[in-house]
């Protein structure tokens, strides 16, 4: 479909197959749900082709406020386009560990602020920035295939540090990333057990809970 990037065509077609039970189910995952339409990723990806890459048209989906028209421009953005003042305006607008994670993954970590801001977000206030800190960790250790170790190492010290937070999706994404940085080689593997073995040992409960999690997937 040529939609001859037309934002509100695109709007008009999200609405088009937007569905209650997708929002339930999104809802039932944790994701919020105030401004979803219920489209499938899948559905996203293939509006995503038809458009190629755009990035005037993906400031106006974000400027939408619509939960799935972001993730849609986080997958038509041109990343050689993007600004570190677009980065900082737009995660601010994180809302869900869902829109967090898509547009960490589709977009931030291919461009040039990736490493920077991995680190600067991590130590952010903000739950879902600080969750995309460590988003963006677990992201480049999956696919920054030719990297050294060194940047990993750091982001494995960068998680250690920042263990002691306590919310839900923070935590959470300090386990995802150690146990992606722990995947890409023996050597990091090791130091990943070392840190979980060292974490499930802790007085906190929340640092405890992140240690045998890193231990029990990474065993799966």
């Amino acid at each position: 479909m040529n939609f001859n990037n037309n934002h509100d065509e695109i709007l008009k077609k999200l609405s088009g197959i937007s569905s209650q039970k997708n929002i339930e189910i999104m809802a039932s995952f944790g994701v919020e749900t105030d401004n979803c339409l219920g489209v499938k990723i899948g559905d996203l990806r293939e509006i995503a082709k038809d458009i190629g890459e755009n990035h005037s048209l993906a400031g106006e989906l974000w400027k939408s406020g619509i939960h799935e028209a972001r993730i849609l421009a986080s997958m038509v953005d041109s990343p050689g386009k993007v600004t570190e003042e677009q980065l900082e305006n737009w995660v601010k607008d994180f809302d869900s560990w869902n829109l967090c994670d898509q547009v960490c993954n589709n977009l931030f970590r291919k461009t040039e602020y990736a490493e920077d801001k991995a680190f600067e977000w991590s130590q952010r206030s903000e739950e879902f920035v600080k969750r995309a800190g460590f988003a963006l960790m677990a992201y480049m250790a999956t696919h920054r295939k030719d990297e050294d170790d060194d940047l990993f190492l750091d982001f494995l010290d960068r998680c250690r540090e920042e263990v002691g937070d306590d919310r839900k999706y923070v935590k959470k994404a300090i386990s995802w990333a150690v146990r992606n940085i722990g995947k890409r080689n023996e050597e990091l593997r090791e130091e990943a057990v070392e840190i979980a073995e060292e974490l499930k040992e802790s007085d906190e409960k929340s640092v405890r809970w992140v240690g045998k999690d890193i231990l029990r997937k990474m065993s799966q």
